[in-house]
């Protein structure tokens, strides 16, 4: 919307992303990956699995490490692993993944997008310029919302889904069935996975969509799944102090991904709340409204922190006690001073972390930060 950009749209000028320059830098074939939530998990999974595959490979775009800097390295390998994001797509004109895995559509970036329409335009762009010889792997409620909306996946399909027992690899009490044709039944118990919780499974879903689209032995590819460690600031246990355990989820920036990592921690005995909820940050226009009523069932009650702490009061405040505090520090002591064994004290904010930090990994660490000086405090008896 700058002035600048409409000037260059205005004067024909072409305006293209550095993933598209990178792209059109690059050698060789591209696995890329992109959704709401997942996108740097998902990544660094298919990456793993490659490499345990003995393919040559890097992860890079929107993890991280630009495109445009391995460019010249693409000649070395056998495969690109991108994550890609809306904001990159939407200057996109030639790029094409052989590829494209797209894992959920949630409201996300409003702030940018306006709208669920135009967000959900900007990620359907990685299927634009397909082949009808390359691949989709998508989540088959992602599917369906384009479809609705007319959208084109001119590749071939492979479909995934936790939910979806209709999809060609589904969740069934812990199981990852599949029903592509030599491949069909149980592949794996996510049980057995170091990544866990719905979302995960769906994770290693695509993960292994994308081992079989590139005919990677199974076994192969089930034991990198297996093996594989989840990043850091996604549902890492940091440890317990008084009884209580730490969880740090720092890169959840949307109510779709609290509802996951709330999901994801299994409940007290009897069924009651035990979740203390660090919360807050920088506004990306979303309505907090629709998590409420799991927070109800989950949750103790809310720390809230940053940008917005007074929204996110109005909206659950009903449903889960809800305090104001002027830092993540002190929003984590309170929180530790509150729990008793068995609670978990979970920062899953749902917001991004531009209001009081460099990123959601700087947030992360001060939530680590914070969590080592009380362990300390607790092992010396203060």
């Amino acid at each position: 919307d700058s002035l600048l950009l409409k000037d260059l749209r205005q004067r024909e000028i072409p305006v293209i992303s550095e993933l598209e320059l990178g792209w059109q830098q690059a050698v060789c074939l591209n696995v890329s990956v992109t959704g709401t939530n997942g996108k740097t998990t998902t990544t660094e999974l298919i990456a793993h699995l490659l490499t345990h595959c003995h393919k040559r490979t890097r992860a890079v775009g929107n993890i991280g490490l630009p495109l445009c800097a391995v460019a010249d390295e693409s000649k070395q390998l056998d495969y690109l692993t991108l994550e890609v994001s809306s904001f990159q797509l939407e200057t996109i004109r030639f790029f094409r993944p052989a590829v494209a895995v797209l894992l959920n559509i949630t409201p996300d970036h409003l702030d940018r997008h306006h709208t669920m329409a135009d967000y959900a335009r900007a990620k359907a762009r990685i299927f634009e310029n397909q082949q009808p010889f390359d691949w989709a792997v998508l989540q088959s409620g992602a599917l369906e919302r384009f479809r609705a909306a007319g959208v084109e996946i001119p590749g071939k399909l492979v479909t995934f889904s936790a939910t979806d027992p209709g999809a060609d690899l589904h969740l069934d009490r812990g199981l990852l069935i599949s029903r592509l044709p030599g491949w069909e039944g149980p592949l794996l118990d996510i049980d057995q996975c170091r990544l866990s919780g719905p979302h995960n499974a769906e994770n290693c879903m695509a993960a292994l969509a994308v081992g079989r689209i590139l005919r990677l032995p199974l076994e192969e590819t089930v034991a990198a799944v297996k093996s594989f460690a989840p990043p850091a600031h996604r549902g890492e246990l940091l440890g317990g102090v008084r009884g209580g355990r730490f969880i740090n989820d720092s890169k959840s920036t949307t109510m779709h991904s609290l509802e996951a990592a709330l999901r994801a921690i299994p409940m007290a005995s009897g069924g009651k709340p035990n979740i203390w909820l660090i919360a807050g940050g920088k506004d990306k226009g979303l309505e907090y409204h629709d998590v409420a009523p799991l927070l109800s069932q989950r949750v103790k009650g809310a720390f809230l922190i940053g940008e917005t702490r007074e929204r996110l009061r109005s909206a659950w405040s009903l449903f889960t006690p809800c305090s104001l505090f002027g830092s993540l520090l002190e929003a984590t002591d309170e929180a530790a001073r509150q729990a008793v064994p068995g609670d978990v004290v979970l920062l899953s904010p749902a917001c991004s972390s531009f209001d009081q930090f460099r990123n959601y990994q700087h947030r992360g660490e001060a939530f680590r930060e914070a969590f080592a000086g009380l362990l300390k405090r607790s092992e010396g008896g203060v």
